[in-house]
């Protein structure tokens, strides 16, 4: 006998999220083909968590174009009021609406405290639900979702964050799906050209290897440069005690030793998180596979488990190859954050700037005598909070000629020296600081003026990191729009970080994807800075290889 095809309960409600049922009877069980055909009418699904619900539905060959993601959507409510890391789920949700006892999420991992005893009788699993009363939670949770929405003070902005992150969702899990094309070939022979040939039976690499031994000649004896304990009394022996064995500690210093072990570092990283059982753990079938994790930081950015996908280092990116006849798109935002800082800042002169094509080369030209390193230096100083040294002396020149921007940058700032809350420009709120810092901030100490200044870094750049983070999830919303509805057949989406986009398409496609990718960035910059003239300017390029996209 074949296998049982797989099939969903769907209850349709309306805009308001109240049930309605055409023939006043159950709600509808649908095959696989049924919900397909469903989405063609572009209905918006309630999903109780796209990572949870939507996997069954890709492998069954079903692609939802929009959802309501109950829980992406309750994180953005919940941290408006303050609350982080607290369930989210549509029984959460639920539950808070009601004054019940507010249930962990499905899949929660147990309090660390919670360990029973040893002759505890292991509590019985929770029954299983009627899927009548599973709908008729989400249907709940979705109308105290859009009454709290409703009652926001400015909806519609928050409105479009709440569609973007949900769509953000489905995407990330086809992107998790789909995977990035990877030669494995190709990284192996990019490995044993860094490290060495693969050991066959543990130990290091060659390569790695032969530093370890020029480290431990120059030291003047057996030490391990994995080990920062060996490393420390290996150097005191030698008459210098290290504050730190990072590499920026290590170039500060004179010594024989110090070449190697800097070289031996950066092989040593690459072998343990790229090298050879990180291929055949993540890369499957000629794809890299990771687990995207949209919004999975608080400003918005997306994270992983596992893969290290967004941490791609350029010496393997070779291996990221287009298969044959099809081509890479390589799309990211050039000098995205200044970009954004001029648009939300709604500053004229350096929304000017932003005009072109290297803002850098353009702030140089303006106030800094041409000297782009400088230019560069001062605007990311301001936006990351580097208010002293170099930076901070070229910083009263951005003040001077760019003032509403850099008010909005201190104004975050002392926002957060005061234990406030700052909020992205479609509404995403930063979280507030801890109580422990807020008893050792109500001292005036040295420690407590420094604890203050470092959260003011933190929210000072939190106004422009979600801010261009709420622009990318419109930007891959949008774009990913477009590839449903067939504008680039055969397209696909199968890498995202912060800024940049990776589609994988036939390469008779390759200039309509390029020029999509470049129109609905134009369309996002439109929707979530609609008064700014600041461009966001996206540029694709059409390559065979990740590597020579850059």
């Amino acid at each position: 006998m074949g296998r049982a095809q797989p099939r969903w309960l769907v209850q349709p409600l309306g805009a308001d999220g109240t049930p309605y049922r055409a023939d006043g009877g159950s709600p509808t069980v649908m095959t696989a083909a049924q919900l397909a055909a469903a989405d063609a009418g572009r209905p918006r699904w309630v999903l109780d968590g796209a990572d949870r619900h939507y996997p069954a539905l890709l492998r069954a060959g079903v692609r939802l174009t929009r959802c309501h993601d109950i829980v992406m959507t309750e994180r953005l409510l919940q941290g408006r009021v303050g609350e982080f890391g607290v369930p989210v789920a549509a029984a959460a949700v639920v539950a808070r609406a009601t004054g019940a006892p507010v249930p962990a999420d499905p899949g929660a991992q147990p309090a660390a405290d919670a360990v029973p005893a040893l002759f505890d009788t292991p509590a019985a699993g929770p029954q299983p639900e009627r899927p009548d009363a599973v709908l008729d939670r989400l249907g709940a949770a979705l109308r105290d979702q859009l009454g709290r929405l409703s009652r926001q003070p400015q909806p519609a902005p928050l409105r479009l964050l709440v569609a973007a992150d949900s769509t953000s969702a489905l995407a990330a899990v086809e992107l998790s799906a789909a995977g990035m094309p990877w030669d494995a070939d190709e990284h192996d022979r990019l490995l044993s050209a860094l490290l060495g040939p693969r050991p066959r039976h543990g130990g290091r690499p060659a390569k790695l290897q032969a530093l370890a031994d020029q480290v431990a000649a120059a030291l003047g004896g057996r030490v391990n440069p994995d080990s920062p304990t060996d490393l420390r009394q290996a150097f005191y022996r030698n008459g210098i005690e290290l504050t730190s064995t990072r590499s920026w500690v290590l170039k500060s210093i004179e010594h024989p030793a110090i070449a190697p072990l800097l070289a031996y570092k950066e092989l040593a990283r690459l072998y343990t998180a790229n090298g050879w059982n990180w291929l055949s753990t993540w890369v499957v079938e000629g794809r890299l596979h990771t687990e995207f994790v949209p919004a999975g930081v608080v400003s918005g950015r997306w994270a992983t488990r596992g893969g290290g996908g967004l941490q791609l280092p350029r010496a393997l990116r070779a291996a990221g190859r287009a298969r044959s006849g099809w081509t890479l798109v390589v799309a990211d935002a050039a000098q995205l954050e200044p970009r954004v800082l001029a648009a939300v800042s709604a500053d004229p002169a350096l929304q000017q700037i932003c005009r072109q094509d290297d803002l850098y080369v353009a702030l140089a030209a303006d106030g800094f005598g041409g000297d782009r390193a400088a230019a560069k230096l001062a605007m990311l100083g301001a936006m990351y909070g580097q208010t002293s040294g170099e930076a901070g002396r070229l910083l009263a020149t951005l003040r001077a000629r760019y003032p509403a921007s850099m008010a909005l940058l201190q104004r975050a700032a002392d926002t957060g020296e005061a234990g406030g809350v700052v909020h992205s420009v479609l509404g995403r709120a930063s979280p507030p600081p801890s109580e422990a810092w807020r008893t050792v901030t109500a001292a005036d100490t040295p420690r407590a003026r420094e604890q203050a200044r470092s959260w003011g870094r933190f929210t000072r750049n939190f106004v422009v990191q979600a801010s261009a983070a709420d622009w990318a999830a419109v930007w891959l919303s949008l774009l990913r729009a477009e590839l449903l509805a067939g504008a680039a057949p055969g397209a696909e989406l199968v890498f995202f970080q912060h800024d940049e986009l990776i589609l994988h398409c036939p390469s008779e496609q390759a200039q309509t994807v390029c020029e999509l990718a470049r129109s609905t960035a134009d369309a996002a910059r439109a929707l979530v800075f609609p008064r700014s003239t600041a461009a966001t300017p996206v540029r694709p390029v059409a390559v065979g290889c990740y590597a020579d996209a850059k």
